[in-house]
């Protein structure tokens, strides 16, 4: 039997979780001598935490730094396809944390799952997209009707009050993801949002390194995992080329791939001309292409009128957050025939003109779903930003007011020397003098 509720596969996974677990936190340094500190001090005693994330080794690394610290935690998976089955089981029966994830899960066990963090009456939360906030957001609204019908169930049963209740009771929260940082500021903008969020996603050592370097090694492993293909001498087309798009660039690139990068943001097509890529409207990209993928944030992307001239045997795969940035409505509508897993997480789409095009993991994450997701090396870096942000709002309950906040400076700094540390690495100094020179205005050329 479970040690704790949950609702996962099969608590018998639990010891090869714990093995991965384990494995991972091998190389997440920082997180650890955060979770040692925490374990001293407390700084998390008695506080109800709720995360919506991809149900990981890394992530159960946060998971025993968080509990170290005192919080009391429920965990379920943002995304149906990225939950490691054998993690949720260890967390459950090792560590007594309450897990709803299941891989593979349909929509509505999602929100189900969901529902149960929620239930948890959270003091702080942590999201990867904003779909736990977004949904507690709706229901403090009373926009009832725009939840997912499991959400809107639990609310109705709670009553008005009650749901009210728990969302002044919520201190803050973190994103993690560029997806959930935009709809987090649209709320703000809207003014809808309740209680003080912190864009962990926009911290310098998070998108710097997990953006840039984990998306790019993980979604590369990803696509190779599920295709086999050789992308030495392959046109690939990535389409944005933000932090995540400069990582999967210069990762293809360096496999031997020609590049072919698509953007709507005037700077960053020039960053990539620059940079050394071809960039053009992805109307042209699109009938060059034997890869294709999607690293925006935004929907539909890749449309209809792109599949319409790509080459027989073109492979779709999506590394932005959710399942919208590849039209798959208007894919199936060009379909006469789909083959689920022609190879494990690729589908075959025979189209009426004899073409195929391949979708990889459903249009969903394809670092997660095919792969393993990042290293734990870049998540480290990540998590340690999202242990640290969560003492943070603690510390200052009430003094926050209902907006979103960069990541304080001292915790960025905290971060990158302790990494820094961990990697036997030293750096200078500035001289007194250099910092008087710095701070005033007097002494010029």
């Amino acid at each position: 039997m479970p040690a704790v509720d949950c609702d996962i596969r099969d608590v018998k996974l639990a010891p090869e979780g714990r093995r991965r677990i384990l494995w991972a936190d091998r190389d997440m340094p920082v997180l650890a001598q955060i979770r040692e500190r925490f374990a001293r001090e407390k700084p998390l005693q008695g506080i109800r935490m709720s995360a919506c994330l991809h149900v990981t080794a890394e992530t159960a690394n946060l998971m025993r730094t968080l509990q170290a610290g005192g919080a009391e935690l429920v965990l379920c998976a943002s995304n149906p396809l990225s939950t490691q089955d054998d993690v949720a089981a260890s967390l459950v029966q090792d560590y007594g944390v309450r897990v709803y994830a299941i891989r593979g899960e349909d929509t509505d066990t999602y929100y189900r799952h969901i529902a149960a963090a929620l239930d948890h009456a959270p003091m702080l939360t942590m999201d990867d997209g904003a779909d736990l906030v977004s949904s507690l957001i709706f229901v403090a609204i009373g926009r009832l009707h725009d939840v997912h019908p499991r959400v809107r169930e639990w609310a109705e049963r709670l009553g008005r009050e009650r749901c009210r209740q728990i969302v002044q009771g919520v201190l803050g929260s973190m994103e993690e993801t560029t997806t959930g940082v935009t709809r987090l500021r649209a709320m703000a903008r809207d003014g809808v949002l309740q209680f003080p969020v912190i864009a962990v996603n926009d911290a310098q050592s998070k998108h710097f390194f997990d953006n840039r370097y984990g998306t790019g090694q993980s979604t590369i492993d990803g696509i190779i995992r599920a295709t086999d293909v050789l992308l030495a001498g392959k046109k690939i087309v990535v389409c944005g080329y933000g932090w995540c798009g400069k990582g999967v660039s210069l990762r293809a690139r360096g496999m031997g791939a020609t590049v072919i990068v698509t953007e709507v943001n005037p700077i960053r097509a020039l960053e990539a001309a620059m940079d050394g890529f071809l960039v053009m409207p992805l109307a042209e990209a699109a009938k060059l292409g034997d890869l294709f993928i999607t690293v925006t944030g935004n929907k539909h992307v890749l449309r209809g009128e792109h599949f319409a001239v790509m080459k027989d045997g073109a492979i779709l795969a999506n590394s932005g957050h959710f399942d919208v940035e590849i039209d798959l409505k208007a894919l199936r509508e060009m379909t006469v025939e789909i083959v689920r897993q022609v190879h494990p997480h690729v589908d075959e789409y025979r189209l009426r003109d004899g073409r195929r095009l391949y979708l990889i993991a459903e249009g969903r994450l394809v670092n997660l779903a095919a792969a393993h997701g990042h290293p734990p090396s870049v998540m480290d870096m990540s998590f340690a930003t999202q242990a640290l942000t969560s003492e943070y709002c603690v510390k200052n309950r009430g003094k926050l007011a209902a907006r979103v906040y960069d990541v304080p400076n001292e915790i960025e700094d905290t971060v990158a020397r302790l990494k820094l540390a961990s990697m036997g690495i030293q750096i200078d100094t500035l001289t007194e003098e250099q910092q008087r020179y710095l701070a005033g205005w007097e002494e010029g050329t």
